[in-house]
Order: C-alpha cells, then sequence, then structure tokens
C-alpha cells in the first residue's frame, strides 16, 4: 500500500504508483525499508520547495512485535505510531526503557475509558474526535500533569464507518475543546476515503488548519504520503512501507 516513484532510492511500485507486494511483517527488511521511505520524503519535500526536516515520519509499529520494531530503533528512528491502546501498553515500556528518547503517537481511534491509559504513554494523539472525549482527555491531563500533545481528526470523507469529526463540526468542537475544557489543540488529522483521490482531502485539512492557526497537519500514509506533503503535511504515518505487509484479520 506504498505510495512512491520507481527510483532506485523509492520502494518498487506498479505503473500507477503504488508500492508493490511487501514481504509480511516479520519477513520485511526494516532497515532498508525506512531508509527507502526516509529518501521518499526527502525526494517530496524537495519536489514542492520544502525542507524534508520540516516533515516528521511517524513509523507505524501497530502489530508489530517488540523486536520486528528494533531494527526502526537501531536505525535512529525515534517517532513511533500505535493504534491501540492495549497493544502499545504492552510493548513499549521496556522500549523506552532501552531508547528513551522515543516520542509515541496513538493514531488510531481512542475510546474514552482508555484516556487514562492514554495520557499516561502517548506524546502526541491524533484521534480526538468528539466532545466526551475531550473531557476524559482533560480530566487525565489535569489528574497526571502529562501534556500530550492534542490532534482532532476530520472525517473529511463523511465516513459514516469511520472517526473524526465533520468538517463543518469542526469550529464546534475546536471552541469546547478549548473553552471548556483548556485543552492545547497543536493540529489536524485525516484519513480520506480509500476509494476517493486523496489530494482533495488534504488541501481541505490544510485550508482548516490553516484557518485556525493550527501548526500541525497529520496526513498521508503508505499509499499517498508524497501528496500529502506536497499539500503541506507535517507529519505523514508509514507502516506497511517500512515493517512489511500487515495480515488482514479474518
Amino acid at each position: 500500500m506504498d505510495d512512491a516513484k520507481t527510483e532506485p532510492s523509492a520502494p518498487p511500485t506498479d505503473g500507477m504508483g503504488h508500492v508493490t507486494a511487501k514481504l509480511p511483517v516479520g519477513q520485511a527488511d526494516v532497515a532498508a525499508g525506512l531508509a527507502e521511505v526516509r529518501a521518499a520524503i526527502a525526494r517530496a519535500a524537495e519536489d514542492s520547495e520544502r525542507d524534508p526536516a520540516t516533515v516528521q515520519l511517524v513509523a507505524v509499529s501497530k502489530t508489530v512485535p517488540a523486536e520486528g520494531i528494533l531494527p526502526a530503533l537501531k536505525a535512529g528512528q525515534r517517532v513511533f505510531g500505535e493504534n491501540y491502546v492495549q497493544e502499545s501498553v504492552a510493548k513499549w515500556p521496556d522500549l523506552r526503557a532501552r531508547y528513551p528518547d522515543v516520542e509515541l503517537h496513538l493514531v488510531g481511534p481512542l475510546q474514552s475509558n482508555k484516556a487514562r491509559e492514554a495520557v499516561a504513554l502517548f506524546d502526541v494523539i491524533h484521534s480526538l474526535d468528539r466532545l466526551s472525549l475531550a473531557a476524559a482527555l482533560a480530566k487525565e491531563i489535569d489528574r497526571s500533569g502529562r501534556t500530550p500533545k492534542l490532534l482532532i481528526q476530520v472525517n473529511t470523507g463523511a465516513e459514516p464507518q469511520k472517526g473524526g469529526v465533520l468538517p463543518d463540526q469542526l469550529d464546534t468542537l475546536l471552541s469546547e475543546c478549548q473553552e471548556t475544557h483548556g485543552l492545547a489543540i497543536q493540529g489536524l488529522m485525516c484519513i480520506p476515503p480509500a476509494e476517493d483521490p486523496p489530494s482533495a482531502h488534504f488541501a481541505l485539512l490544510a485550508r482548516l488548519a490553516k484557518a485556525h492557526n493550527l501548526p500541525i497537519l497529520s496526513m498521508g500514509m503508505s499509499a499517498d504520503f508524497p501528496a500529502a506533503i506536497q499539500l503541506g503535511a507535517t507529519h505523514v504515518r508509514v507502516g506497511t512501507a517500512i515493517f512489511g505487509a500487515r495480515t488482514r484479520k479474518a
């Protein structure tokens, strides 16, 4: 599911620019995949006349066991994304004991009853999307004194099965987060519909972030991060191109 150009340092792609089949998690060459993604990010940034240093790679390690993450850590990657709180609690404390400078991002949906664990473990939470979650996060931030960066997830495609606030409801949620709960919102995140060209969704998210003076734009995954970088992404979330193809749940 990865997107890059067919150049020697990029992941192998088909004629449409999509990365061809990857080895499964546990068999993929993590260090090589990481190097390829870093090179593709640099090219995309330079093509858009941006400094590659302004684009942060979030290596998404969901479903990857701790030993499978070690090659990326040894290659210098320090920013990682996870989708599930319980999985992260099980594997990251030990890894962080060895690599204390890791920055951990929650990029998947968050249940309000997991807010305490999420605030305790994650440095950035990308999926704030409703008032009840804002209240739960504010309570835990106040209780613990930890202040993870918070991003609001926007459902740019208005997909009923997907998390995220609708674009026309962003103003209300943002105001409630800031004024009612005292939360400092740092940016926006989106996951475009799989069947849509992603650039229109990235452009919408960028306009919304600019309108609200929010500095972080989390958009773009393995299949489309060059387009996201072109449209201003500050964080791209890439997993398959680094760690290999995940086994689909039955």
